[in-house]
């Protein structure tokens, strides 16, 4: 089996290769594509995973090429996992810069940050799919590139069912609350429902008994995770449920964008210097055996200590924890719906798919984010419990504002993206969509197609 990865030369493509790795089934993947624009973080990337197959011992590993010729990587691939970064780190930083001196937040998936993010990506997506169409019409499409519901549902438009997101934060979620509770994370059935970075836990159900009540009436408990320390007893408490960690940006806006405009630098700058320092060290070719990989390693560990530090300021809580470092998984998320699908391996997963009527309150190609059965017809979404209000209000915004970031990239209408700022609600204004639109398409070249 044949997997192609666009933005191959990404820093989190070594989850990916090393799942793969793990994976001794039959059916497995045997050659892995590695397509990126990119030719130095394809060669350092390259050298990555040489290192790994090394390290396991695996006389099978999967067999690695690179390339820059997008329809040569897609020929004859079984699965293309999507990973893009249109802009790069250097735009990420752009759109966090841009948005705080506006006052709003400029988070990669949330608030303005999101929208600018989606119109330039949205463009190239949907290039991408028509090329997978023509190319590799049979190929399934595994979309990680953020804002990943917005992008899983621009590709839909071409490639319908056959492109499915996934996103690791529903992942570790469920899995912590699990083990709070003394479950294993597969025996549990997780009640999660939303859109992507913008979803709830509402339930989690061992042996047919719901055991998050127990979980919401224990302080001790709910301080000692993640998601209970940023937003506290008292609050998860009110909701009955526990948030996905992005809904922080939304209950604590002001805070967050305050803590985040005393930052010495944004998450998106510090990403980019990191990883400046990291491609530049790692594409050369004189260094030991191991040596990209351990420095791979080291990278890696500082950048998920430092998740979301700026959230963990504002509610008082200091350093990650041990147990909060442990990878959300999406690699093995991906790797789980592979095998369903290619070896009609029944598996229950949390993914971003069209939403067929699942939420009454949004239309049926929606792209939402809750569980799905998946077999080798691919995703399927369970059927949920309608959305509380204050859900629905959040939900409904939110993919009002998505939909007009696609609406934009296919008509090219400044009035278009300005709807889709000002409709968010972390945009405050009119006005500021306007000058965030302005200050976007100056930085952007890539949104030199809004007129």
């Amino acid at each position: 089996m044949r997997l192609t990865i666009l933005g191959g030369g990404g820093f989190r493509v070594p989850l990916v290769y090393g799942a793969l790795l793990g994976d001794r089934g039959e059916g497995r993947v045997s050659h892995v594509t590695l397509y990126d624009e990119d030719p130095g973080r394809l060669t350092a990337m390259a050298r990555v995973l040489a290192d790994q197959a090394a390290a396991s011992g695996a006389a099978d590993a999967p067999a690695v090429t690179a390339t820059g010729d997008l329809d040569e990587a897609l020929r004859g691939t079984d699965f293309v996992f999507s990973a893009i970064r249109v802009g790069g780190l250097e735009g990420r930083a752009a759109d966090e810069r841009i948005a705080l001196a506006e006052g709003v937040l400029g988070q990669e998936t949330v608030g303005a940050g999101g929208i600018a993010y989606g119109l330039r990506t949205v463009p190239v997506v949907r290039e991408i799919a028509r090329r997978i169409a023509r190319t590799a019409p049979d190929a399934w499409v595994i979309n990680f590139t953020n804002p990943a519901g917005v992008v899983t549902e621009a590709m839909a438009e071409v490639l319908g069912d056959r492109v499915i997101g996934i996103c690791d934060s529903p992942v570790g979620l469920g899995r912590r609350i699990a083990r709070l509770l003394g479950a294993r994370p597969q025996d549990a059935w997780i009640d999660y429902v939303g859109l992507n970075h913008l979803g709830w836990v509402r339930g989690l159900r061992v042996g047919g008994r719901d055991e998050l009540p127990r979980l919401l009436a224990d302080d001790k408990a709910l301080e000692s995770f993640e998601e209970g320390r940023l937003f506290g007893a008292d609050w998860l408490r009110s909701l009955g449920a526990i948030p996905n960690e992005y809904l922080h940006y939304y209950y604590f806006n002001r805070d967050t964008v305050r803590a985040y405009q005393r930052a010495e630098r944004t998450r998106g700058a510090f990403l980019r210097d990191q990883q400046r320092a990291f491609y530049a060290g790692t594409g050369r070719p004189d260094g030991p055996p191991g040596s990209a990989l351990a420095a791979w390693d080291r990278t890696r560990a500082e950048r998920e200590a430092t998740y979301m530090s700026e959230n963990r300021e504002v509610a008082g809580v200091g350093e990650r924890e041990e147990s909060d470092l442990e990878s959300g998984g999406y690699e093995k998320v991906a790797l789980a719906l592979m095998r369903a699908i290619a070896r009609d391996e029944r598996a229950t997963l949390i993914l971003n798919v069209r939403n067929r009527g699942t939420l009454s309150v949004l239309d049926a190609d929606a792209v939402i984010e809750v569980p799905c059965l998946v077999d080798a017809n691919g995703a399927h979404p369970v059927a949920v419990d309608p959305l509380p209000l204050h859900a629905v209000g959040l939900v409904t915004s939110v993919k009002a504002a998505e939909r007009e970031v696609l609406a934009a990239a296919a008509s090219g209408a400044r009035a278009d993206a300005v709807k889709a700022f000002a409709l968010h609600p972390l945009v405050d204004s009119v006005a500021v969509a306007r000058r965030l639109l302005d200050g976007y398409a100056t930085e952007h070249p890539g949104l030199g197609y809004l007129r």
